[in-house]
């Protein structure tokens, strides 16, 4: 049988109508030079700034340079492969990473690939790498601390929720390790913690990786790693794509940290970039917009109000100086854009001070805003004292002979330096950290020994939780201090003094009114013994006029 015209017909209207044609319009161009990481193509005239280019072999660019006749990307990702002649397409799209509760307790690479081995990541969102930080008026003050469990900083740099707070020093001086603190101490605070290592080597992005995991702070935590080996766009992007992971969190009403370590390298990471994208070089080799590239980064952290969902992202950057000069190039540009600054000094880290944070220079531009009360009405002279200190540390090995106030104030200078240090990976809880500051300040310590400061702190501690469980739950929660608390506080010091055996040496020292003079040499009051009260009252006199008399009238006795 033949087949009519018309059924022909009508099987080729149905086809066409049934035909649904998804037009896809790309803009392609192709490749005129390629190195270094760098790629000239001709032909793409729709390109934006920051756009998402696709080459061959899934490998993937972004267009900085949008010149006359052509543009300049930079390929993230192997680039051997790729010659003169190849074809790039544009894709619509900038720069975008995934982003949601699925990459809590993975490592990812810059572009939000998982880098664990522990398989692929579904995520139902992608944000740009770049968006604009909020405005003024969609912010609010910031008013919620977020507890390092590190003493030096709650008690005396606090630091806010929606705060940037420089970590800057040398090489070895500390400062991931206070980052690592950080995140550890946030267990059980509803906190999210992103880690951004930049240019590290991959055993330190490890050793990191792994320290998190052992105390369980790996659950709460996203680590972004762009090591030094790989290509300088991927270690640019990193804390964009950082940010950007955190931003999801801040915007969904929550709280989120992120770590910024280090931006120094970020930003030879971005001279190098634009030295191959023939940018005009200016000061130390940098591009004029070197400021620019940190400022955009550092203004995302914020605190948004209740209207717009009430969430926060803290930024923690850290700078690493070179021979202790903060006001190179890169160092006084961020100083200048955070909200203060943690320095940590070389000569206090090799003095067995840890953390190695300088007081004098150190400060938080939030203020006791970002501190619960009983911290704020503890610490508030704390600061000074130990600036004062440090200044007239200074002198005593010029001084001949200091007043009784000026030894005094060393002495407790001296015992609110050691109250201060800390091992690494122990956070203290904030109502220890009340309790002990509150020994320190007011006068509770100064009869211990400098060297017993820390075996008195590490019974503390012990003894606090054990019979006090409850005083450390008053101060967290209930964040009041009034002098039903303050009594509280001294009832227990003073419980524990006794314990301790405070209480036997301020009573031996009784017995010796001139006994605050020598005071320099503490450990040297345990030798007058309960035997000789009778010689040391007859030699009273020549005490006062000599700081070590004991040697005459012992020859004297002999003769």
């Amino acid at each position: 049988m033949g087949i009519s015209g018309t059924e022909i017909g009508e099987v080729i209207r149905k086809r066409l109508e049934d035909f649904d044609a998804e037009i896809v319009s790309a803009d392609v161009g192709k490749v005129m030079t390629v190195g270094d990481g760098i790629a000239q193509i001709y032909g793409l005239q729709g390109a934006m700034a920051g756009e998402l280019l696709e080459f061959p072999r899934d490998v993937y660019g972004m267009a900085l340079n949008l010149e006359q006749d052509m543009v300049r990307a930079v390929i993230m990702g192997p680039y051997e492969h790729i010659q003169e002649g190849d074809e790039v397409r544009t894709t619509g799209r900038i720069v975008e990473v995934p982003v949601g509760k699925q990459l809590v307790g993975r490592v990812v690479n810059a572009l939000g690939q998982p880098v664990d081995g522990k398989g692929a990541i579904k995520t139902e969102k992608t944000s740009p790498v770049e968006v604009i930080a909020p405005g003024v008026i969609t912010r609010q003050p910031v008013d919620t601390p977020v507890q390092t469990g590190i003493k030096a900083i709650d008690a005396m740099i606090p630091i806010g929720r929606g705060q940037r707070e420089l970590i800057i020093g040398d090489r070895q001086t500390g400062k991931t390790a206070l980052l690592v603190d950080t995140i550890i101490n946030q267990k059980g605070k509803d906190l999210i913690c992103i880690y951004v290592a930049i240019g590290q080597n991959q055993a330190s992005i490890a050793r990191v990786a792994a320290t998190l995991e052992e105390h369980g702070a790996l659950s709460y935590t996203i680590i972004v790693a762009a090591s030094a080996s790989e290509p300088a766009p991927l270690i640019y992007l990193a804390p964009y794509s950082g940010c950007a992971m955190g931003e999801f969190f801040r915007d969904s009403g929550q709280d989120a940290l992120c770590c910024y370590d280090d931006l120094t390298k970020h930003a030879w990471a971005y001279r190098e970039m634009s030295l191959n994208l023939r940018r005009p070089p200016g000061r130390e080799a940098y591009p004029g917009d070197v400021f620019y590239l940190h400022s955009r980064l550092l203004e995302r952290a914020a605190r948004m109000n209740k209207d717009h969902g009430g969430g926060s992202l803290t930024a923690l950057p850290v700078i690493e100086t070179q021979a202790n000069d903060v006001s190179a190039y890169i160092p006084t540009n961020v100083i200048s854009i955070t909200d203060g600054q943690i320095f940590l000094e070389t000569d206090l880290f090799n003095a067995g001070i840890r953390p190695a944070i300088s007081v004098g220079i150190s400060v938080s531009r939030v203020g006791n805003a970002a501190q619960i009360r009983p911290m704020s009405k503890v610490a508030g002279q704390m600061k000074l004292e130990l600036a004062q200190y440090r200044e007239l540390a200074a002198f005593t090995g010029i001084a001949s002979d200091l007043d009784p106030a000026t030894r005094r104030q060393l002495d407790r200078g001296q015992r609110l330096t050691e109250l201060l240090k800390q091992d690494q990976y122990e956070p203290v809880h904030v109502g220890l950290q009340v309790a002990v500051i509150y020994a320190g300040t007011r006068g509770f310590l100064d009869k211990v020994p400098v060297n017993r400061i820390r075996e008195w702190e590490q019974q503390f501690s012990r003894f606090v939780r054990s019979e006090h469980a409850g005083y450390l739950d008053t101060i967290e929660k209930d964040r009041k201090w009034d002098d039903a608390t303050a009594a509280a506080t001294e009832e227990m010091i003073e419980a524990f003094n006794r314990q301790f055996g405070v209480e036997g040496e301020q009573k031996q020292q009784k017995q010796e009114p001139e006994a605050e003079q020598p005071k320099a040499g503490q450990p040297k009051a345990e030798q007058p013994k309960a035997e000789q009260p009778k010689a040391e009252k007859e030699e009273a006199p020549p005490d006062k006029e000599e700081a070590q008399p004991e040697p005459g009238p012992e020859q004297e006795k002999k003769e």
